[in-house]
This record gives C-alpha cells, structure tokens and sequence, in this order.
C-alpha cells in the first residue's frame, strides 16, 4: 500500500516521507518489525516506543510515525497523537471492515461477558445473522472460537479481526468495549450501532485513579454510538449519560423505560416480565443470579435499539445457555456444589454471593484472592463483601504478578475484621481449593472466585497453567483412588 493511502484521514503535523514509498506492513513493536513496515512508535504506560525507532530503523522500517521528532537520519510523519493515527492505520490498511457491519459495544464494570454471550445468541436467532464476539473470555467468528489475551485488542489487531469476521461472513460484531480501550484509542473511528451500559463499582483504579475518571471513559462509548443503552438503576448513570450524543433507552428493576418487575429467582434461572411501555412480555433466563435480571434487560434494550421486536428477543433468551466461569457449576460426586465465577470486584463477589445464598440450603463458602500489581483499594472491600455474605472464608491468591501473594493477602484481611465470619488463609491456590474440598459439608455451596474463564496463574511475569476444573477433577481422582 502507499504510504499517502495509508496515511488518509490521519491528522498530520510534519511530513518528511515520500507519499508514494510502497508500505508492505504496519507495526507498533521493534522486536517484530520487518523490512518496509510503517513503525508507529507509541507513548506507552511502561515503556516509550519513541526509544526503539532506532531498532525498527535497523530492522528495515521504511517510515516512522511518531509523536515527537525522531533523532537520526530516516522517513517519518509526525502526528499529535499516535495512538489515535494507529487505529486509524488499522482502519485504513484492513479497508475499514467495521463500517459494513452492525456494531455493538458493551462496556462496563459487570456483565459485559455474559451480555455480549446473550446478546450475539438473540441476533443470531432472530435475525439469522453471523455474528462475531469479542470480549474477555475468548473471541469468536460465528462458531470459531479464537483465543484472546485482552478484553479489547490493541487497534491495529482489532481492525484485522474485524477484516476476518467480516471475510468470513459475519453481519454483526458484538463486543466488550473496555475503559482502557476507550482511553487508549483502541475502538477510534469505530461507528457502533449501539452502545450498552452495564454498570460501575470500583476497578481498575491503579490506572483510573478516581471513580470519577473510570466513569468518564465508560461514558465515552456513548460519544461514537447511533444509539444507546443504559442501566437506569446504576448510581453513576447520570454521569455516564450526562454527554451522550444520541438516542438513549433506560432500563432496570426500579427506574427506567424498559422496567422488570415480578422478579423471580431460582437454581435454575431467573423469570421476570419486561414492560416497556404498553408491552409486558414473561423473560425467562437459564442463568441463576439477580445480575442475570440487569444482563438479560441490557440485551432486550440493545435488540429493540437494533429493531427487534421485545417479544422475539425475549423468547430468544429462554434457550439461551450460561456463560463459561460464570456462575459454572463443575461437577463433583459429593453431596456438595462447586461453583466456577470470574468475580474480581467487591461488587461481583457481593453478586454471586447474594446469588448463592438465594438458592443455598446448606453453608455457602467463598475462596478468593486480588490480583496483584492492580487497584489495592477494593482489596479490603473484597475481603468485606466475602465476611458479610458468606458463611466461611478462604483467602488465597489469585494472579500476584510481580506482587507477594501474603502481601496482597494482608491487605484483603482487615475487610474480615470485626466481623464473625470464620475463615482461614492459604496463599497457594491450588492448596486452597484442596482445604475447600477436603472440609465440604452436606449441601455447601462452593464458590471460587477470580478465575472464572482462566486457566492459567500469573505469577511474576509468567503465565503458569492452572484450571480449576482441572484441580477439581484431579481431587477427585485422587480421592477415588484413596477409597
């Protein structure tokens, strides 16, 4: 590609690069820079790509596109912001797939995994499309999963995806739409169709560093949106909707346009009738949990903003199935419950907790940890939320990354104090699940938060395998074998 198509609608403040140099590829990292590649050296949060233009230029980069003047001899394009030019260069190189497919973004603190599942099984029921799903568990291209390491892909590889969803047939994309990615460019010169609101508790405040500015960059999905959709019930809506530029439908149990009411739950699900307006349709959702009610009213919101009508949504989601390390239910022998969950906010333990002790009928017992090297202010809150909800506790690790798992530990126990609620510490994760399993009673339910979908433990900077299904059923085996 010449370098001037590449570089169309991309605001430039110097030029020293010929616009007809042939462009064989785009890249952002030297180390996997090739000869004739564009080098877009971005302003990062751990380290400068600036630093490595030397490298890309011995690698072969043809042209460097930067945000300060490079030293040394060389082509370069000077832009203002290269993270915003990056998106940009993916929408350019990839033929701007996203603008011939219906896009919808979900973003929020909880519920964006489960809602985007729902949400792409209702489009694909009742209007037969193709439907492609970005998000944290996995990526997927109709029935192809494809394995992620992030809930929203850096922009250029973002772009691609799209190339191949949209190669592949697809009609529709439905994705989770992080707060670093709204920040970081990543989803610029996206048009979604529809934007969704979940909700907002405390994460990620290491690199948000208020409550204020974390609802600010959810708030900025409703800026690229045709139309949107928000959980009225949410404390921070009115902020989240406060500079919205289009068409918004509210919904949620006690205020909104699209309301729930007659709320029932059960082990095998949640029923409710969704009223909007002079319509009242019966919802039904195979999904145990009260979050499942806001998850289910946020994706017959986001259908009828896409022009489906409620009642076809609605019958859509009675078969639809649960969500992988989301209130999983993982099979054991005893006369016991275990249940997989990806809470990893004060808020979601608060959830699935609140959610167990609906259907419980023996003790409910919790196993969590905090990630390391992220917010340290909810680990507190966790340890609270686990102490006022549950019967006994376990504090383990999670993903410590470069932290000490007994230091994050210490840092989760003061929320237990002052409360009665017995519990003990094992910072070897898989140890814990052992004391868990070892010491269940007659009808306990078992929760091991955290994980969820993950299977695997990051400890320093080190991705090590572990999947807590894996564990169990290893426990399992092992105890047969015992007997």
């Amino acid at each position: 590609m010449k370098l001037g198509k590449l570089l169309q609608g991309i605001d430039i403040l110097e030029l020293h690069a010929d616009l007809e140099a042939d462009i064989s590829g785009v890249s952002y990292d030297s180390r996997q820079t090739r000869e004739g590649d564009l080098f877009t050296a971005i302003a990062g949060y751990e380290t400068d790509g600036h630093r490595f233009i030397p490298m890309a230029r011995e690698k072969g980069a043809a042209c460097v596109l930067c945000q300060q003047k490079p030293e040394g001899e060389g082509p370069y394009v000077l832009v203002s912001d290269s993270r915003a030019a990056l998106a940009r260069l993916g929408r350019n190189w990839f033929g701007a797939p996203a603008a011939s497919m219906t896009m919808v973004g979900v973003t929020g603190t909880n519920g964006k995994t489960t809602t985007t599942y729902l949400l792409k099984d209702v489009l694909e029921k009742c209007l037969g499309a193709r439907v492609g799903l970005i998000g944290t568990n996995q990526n997927m291209i109709g029935e192809e999963a494809l394995h992620t390491e992030r809930t929203t892909p850096e922009s250029f590889e973002l772009q691609g995806l799209f190339r191949a969803m949209k190669d592949a047939g697809c009609t529709h994309v439905v994705m989770e739409v992080s707060s670093h990615a709204l920040c970081l460019q990543r989803v610029a010169g996206i048009g979604f169709a529809v934007g969704l609101f979940t909700n907002l508790s405390q994460d990620h405040l290491d690199f948000h560093n208020t409550m204020e500015a974390y609802c600010d960059a959810k708030a900025l999905l409703f800026r690229q949106s045709g139309r949107g959709a928000y959980n009225a019930d949410d404390p921070w809506a009115g902020r989240v909707i406060s500079e919205a530029a289009c068409p918004l439908l509210s919904f949620g149990e006690k205020d909104g346009a699209l309301r729930a009411k007659n709320v029932r739950l059960a082990v095998d699900g949640v029923s409710f009738d969704a009223v909007y307006g002079e319509e009242t349709v019966p919802v039904h959702v195979g999904i145990p949990g009260g979050f499942t009610v806001y998850n289910a009213l946020g994706v017959l919101a986001s259908a009828m903003a896409l022009g489906i009508p409620l009642a076809e949504s609605a019958r859509a989601l009675e078969t639809s199935a649960g969500v992988k390390g989301r209130v999983e239910v993982v099979p054991v022998p005893g006369d016991y419950t275990v249940l997989i969950d990806y809470a990893v906010t004060p808020d979601a333990i608060e959830n699935v907790l609140s959610t167990v002790r609906g259907f419980a009928r023996g003790r409910v017992v919790i196993l969590f940890g905090c990630g390391g090297d992220r917010d340290r202010g909810k680990r507190p809150k966790m340890g609270r939320a686990a102490a006022q909800l549950a019967d006994f506790v376990i504090v383990t690790s999670d993903n410590p990354r470069t932290e000490r798992p007994e230091d994050i530990i210490a840092e989760i126990l003061p929320g237990l104090e002052g409360l009665d609620t017995p519990y003990v510490v094992e910072p070897d994760r898989v140890k814990a699940i052992h004391y868990a399993l070892d010491h269940a009673q007659t009808n306990d339910v078992i929760i091991l938060a955290g994980k969820g979908h993950e299977t695997y433990q990051i400890i320093g900077h080190e991705k090590r395998h572990l999947d807590e299904r894996e564990v169990i059923a290893d426990y399992i085996a092992a105890s047969t074998k015992e007997s």
